[in-house]
């Protein structure tokens, strides 16, 4: 029984992960088009800015809102749905000339992608023991910096192609569709439906708490507050390097010099290795004491970002072991974030707490993309956008200390 048990804990964490792995070609892939774009249709970095705005702020009220359904609804069925529709929105993109247009379909395209991220953590909090969730996210959150490394590389392909970027929002999303009909085969929201008794039988509880009663266990607990507004810094200042960092290194002579691209490619793998590296910190070394390891995952990207500054990118070696260093510290810590929501909430809230937080992290780098476009176009290079994530990384690092979790603390019960 055991090892049946085990074997479908394994198999629900990766299809969960094989589907996130493919989620961010619908969303990841705006970074690459958006110089072109820009061109096209004949717009500003800061109006660029502002589509990625929409998007975000679209990604932030889904999270608000879907965080807590997926404590109410089925989560396998809202991941199939979110990604049909985003696969859709994508395409229709690739068809239109106004940048209104653009503007209003890339928000609702943030608002489908938001229908998989906290169903996915709701999946895996029913399927896996709390002594293991910190590794069991730290997977999760790797399969999410690991679609940035696919969504750069096919990105990357298509512009050395020299495709247009309409087929940046064409091509990738195919593989997203492929994904989530492979996902809604495989898994299942909980042991139950496979036949195991559930891990949390309490859990079954929340779907018959009223959404307000939900919303209250996690805005009033103030350790989570705090913990969603330092996530809110961090996000903003990941979402800096993934839309940002394409646009710099195109704005060189890349074709003289195709290995820039390449050299962005590194980020993202570094994001992919820092999540399954900030998971283990967290589980083996700290003993479930997140905030220490997001400390220090700031602290060195905040360094990081003013070297890349000094630097720009010009060397070829020190440019990619900088996108890999700052892609790993800047991203690595989401995996600590995670865990905080059952270790504070309690198991009744965890998909509630995790739609809040992340809707605060969509919240903040939505806002944060029209002031880095504002600074490009003010300053004529995108080299200071580095300057502004090392304060916005400060900033996180200063906000986080000051939640204290002690080893021994047992999750607050609603």
């Amino acid at each position: 029984m055991k090892a049946s048990f085990r074997k479908q804990q394994w198999q629900m964490l990766l299809a969960t992960m094989f589907c996130y792995l493919f989620f961010y070609t619908g969303r990841h892939n705006f970074g690459w088009a958006a110089k072109n774009m820009a061109e096209d249709i004949q717009i500003s970095f800061a109006s660029v800015g502002w589509i990625s705005f929409a998007m975000l702020i679209g990604y932030a009220t889904g999270q608000l809102v879907n965080g807590n359904l997926a404590d109410r609804f089925s989560s396998r069925k809202m991941i199939l749905t979110g990604g049909l529709l985003s696969v859709a929105t994508n395409i229709g993109i690739s068809f239109c000339s106004s940048y209104s247009a653009i503007l209003v379909l890339w928000c609702l395209n943030g608002y489908f992608q938001s229908l998989a991220w906290a169903p996915g953590t709701r999946i895996i909090s029913n399927w896996w023991a709390k002594e293991e969730r910190g590794s069991a996210f730290g997977f999760y959150t790797m399969a999410a910096g690991s679609s940035t490394v696919i969504t750069f590389l096919l990105s990357i392909l298509l512009v050395q192609n020299d495709s247009s970027w309409q087929y940046l929002f064409r091509l990738p999303v195919l593989f997203l569709l492929v994904a989530v009909i492979i996902f809604f085969v495989i898994a299942r929201d909980k042991p139950s439906d496979k036949g195991f008794p559930d891990l949390y039988p309490d859990t079954a509880q929340a779907s018959k708490t009223h959404w307000r009663q939900r919303y209250y266990a996690v805005f009033s607990n103030r350790k989570f507050m705090i913990a969603s507004l330092a996530i809110g810094f961090e996000s903003m200042a990941r979402y800096g390097l993934i839309v940002w960092v394409p646009v710099h290194f195109l704005g060189t002579n890349w074709k003289d010099n195709p290995h820039y691209l390449w050299i962005t490619l590194l980020m993202p793998l570094g994001m992919s290795v820092g999540a399954f590296t900030f998971g283990h910190i967290s589980d083996r070394l700290l003993k479930g004491n997140g905030p220490v390891a997001i400390r220090l995952g700031m602290i060195v990207s905040a360094v990081l970002a003013l070297l890349i500054f000094s630097t720009e990118g010009h060397h070829p070696v020190t440019g990619g072991l900088l996108m890999f260093a700052s892609g790993f510290f800047v991203y690595g810590p989401q995996a600590n974030f995670w865990p905080m929501s059952p270790q504070l909430l309690g198991e009744k809230y965890v998909a509630t707490g995790v739609g809040v937080m992340n809707a605060t992290a969509y919240i903040f780098a939505a806002l944060g993309e029209p002031l880095l476009g504002f600074i490009i176009d003010r300053t004529g290079k995108t080299s200071f956008v580095f300057v502004a994530i090392s304060i916005i990384c400060l900033l996180c690092a200063a906000v986080v200390s000051v939640i204290r979790i002690n080893n021994s603390q047992v999750a607050l019960k609603s």
